[in-house]
């Protein structure tokens, strides 16, 4: 059996990497490398990351979830289904071509056609060209979401990316885990140059010398991504000296690493929320919002924050975090264990009930343990549960046969907006339209389902807001579902890596942007 020493010699061994490390030159260990260099091919973490390194996204987002622009300097809605953005002028690709409209038109093209990103880019009927920097994003109706859509539109090289290989390949071909021109190849307008790639070993990259953001504060000439899986062996390579950076920190290496000389620890509320769905469908009980209620208020969620989570979570009373659009600062976790016992007796089951529960045990931080500490806190009120829990590969399948009585999800809205929990949790189901989607409590209110219907209308950002907070309001009163946590994000450096003011909400540092002094 390898010592942790030994584990961590060997993956930066593997990557070629030395122990030292310049101002300007620094070593970042991630839980995984980016599976392939096109920004098209997979919508991940790993994928997105790696985009806001290469390439610049025509607006993205600022810590405090605002938006800030980008390639594009400006924008303004012209009507409820245009919006006109300015394109920067003078910025150039890795490949020397300048960037213009006709790369934007070019790179949304593309993403219509990507399994991956389509969905997202549905609402989006056309883009066209006013002239060379200014374009028109035109929808198939009103559609309050265009800003949260640019944060994908990542342009690329057009010219770069048309044509064919030697091969006779097409260079703009997506496919998935293949070997494609787009997979290997990349030219983006972003701060970093890929100089070189091994797949699971490292990514290397070069400060870019013709980057257009002549007021970043950047100073890091050469980045090298490393791959390390275990969590243990990241903190330990971070403590040793052998890189400057880790993502992410588990929980259980929080304290280890804050007692760490040199080191910093940088935490940040994060916009995932783990709930517990109440099936009504298989659990007469539930059916009542007396009962749903009771189990709300019998859920200690601060109790789970900080002991079973140790305070890397934000405790939860509805499904949008702070920041998000609907977000309700009134709708506070409701923890009261009589008042769960009066209302059981209310509803008529003072002797409780049995219920069914499953839950992933490798999917979402401490899911197993959380699942159980939620089973031990209703046996308080006397509701027996049944848990069982299992591999997400096991449970997805699970999850999709809504057979349990409460059933354990976690989700991130794609577009950094309350709806989209509402349409795919909490709306009625209906298959046709994919609304409720994973919405196996079968909740159901017509109200509910108005309400976010005329919000993704709505353009007028106060009125859509109102909407949303009253949906949030509803959903808290009925006990739609029983809301725990946002999970916190956790990233560590040393101390002359000044990571605070890169990271963000989203997970992806903007590592243009990172200072490192003189240690």
């Amino acid at each position: 059996m390898k010592t942790m020493k030994s584990k961590i010699a060997i993956a930066l061994m593997a990557a070629g990497l030395s122990f030292a490390a310049s101002a300007a030159d620094i070593t970042v260990a991630y839980d995984a490398d980016p599976v392939s260099l096109d920004p098209h091919e997979q919508l991940s973490g790993g994928t997105l990351q790696l985009s806001h390194m290469v390439f610049d996204p025509l607006v993205r987002w600022t810590q405090d979830l605002q938006f800030e622009p980008r390639l594009a300097s400006s924008w303004e809605r012209i009507d409820d289904k245009t919006v006109r953005f300015k394109l920067r002028e003078g910025v150039k690709f890795h490949s020397g071509n300048d960037f213009t409209a006709d790369d934007v038109i070019w790179t949304v093209e593309r993403l219509q056609s990507s399994p991956d990103f389509k969905g997202i880019f549905t609402p989006i009927a056309e883009v066209q060209k006013v002239d060379d920097y200014t374009v028109d994003f035109i929808t198939d109706g009103p559609y309050p979401l265009v800003l949260q859509t640019m944060t994908y539109v990542f342009p690329m090289d057009a010219d770069f990316y048309s044509g064919k290989t030697d091969a006779g390949a097409d260079k703009s071909q997506i496919q998935k885990s293949g070997s494609t021109f787009a997979s290997t190849n990349v030219s983006g307008t972003g701060p970093f140059v890929v100089s070189s790639r091994e797949q699971g070993v490292k990514v290397e990259f070069d400060r870019f010398g013709d980057y257009w953001d002549k007021e970043s504060p950047g100073n890091v000439d050469k980045l090298t991504l490393v791959p390390i899986k275990e969590d243990a062996t990241r903190v330990a390579a971070l403590l040793s000296g052998d890189v400057d950076m880790i993502a992410p920190v588990s929980p259980n290496d929080h304290k280890r690493v804050e007692k760490a000389k040199g080191i910093d620890l940088v935490t940040l509320p994060g916009t995932r929320i783990i709930t517990f769905q109440l099936n009504q469908n298989v659990s007469e009980p539930l059916r009542d919002p007396r009962v749903r209620q009771a189990i709300a208020y019998a859920v200690n969620n601060e109790g789970i924050a900080q002991k079973i989570m140790k305070g890397f979570a934000t405790t939860a009373g509805q499904q949008s975090p702070a920041g998000y659009v609907g977000h309700n600062p009134d709708l506070k976790p409701r923890y009261d264990l009589k008042k769960a016992k009066s209302l059981m007796k209310e509803a008529g089951y003072g002797d409780g009930f049995t219920i069914t529960m499953i839950a992933p045990n490798n999917r979402y931080v401490n899911d197993e343990k959380i699942a159980q500490a939620v089973a031990a806190m209703l046996s308080k009120i006397d509701i027996k549960v049944d848990l069982q829990t299992m591999p997400k590969a096991q449970y997805w399948p699970e999850f999709d046969k809504c057979e349990a009585g409460m059933q354990m999800i976690g989700w991130h809205s794609d577009t950094e907006d309350s709806a989209n929990f509402t349409e795919f949790l909490t709306m009625t189901r209906n298959a046709d339209t994919g609304k409720g989607q994973y919405n196996c409590g079968h909740y159901s209110n017509s109200e509910v389902d108005k309400l976010v219907e005329a919000a993704n209308v709505e353009t007028d950002p106060t009125k859509r807001a109102e909407m949303l907070k009253a949906v949030e309001t509803t959903l808290y009163n009925e006990a739609a579902f029983v809301p725990l946590h946002w999970q916190n994000l956790a990233w560590a450096a040393k101390s002359n890596v000044d990571i605070q003011p890169i990271v963000n909400a989203m997970n992806f540092p903007y590592f243009g942007e990172l200072v490192v002094s003189e240690k």
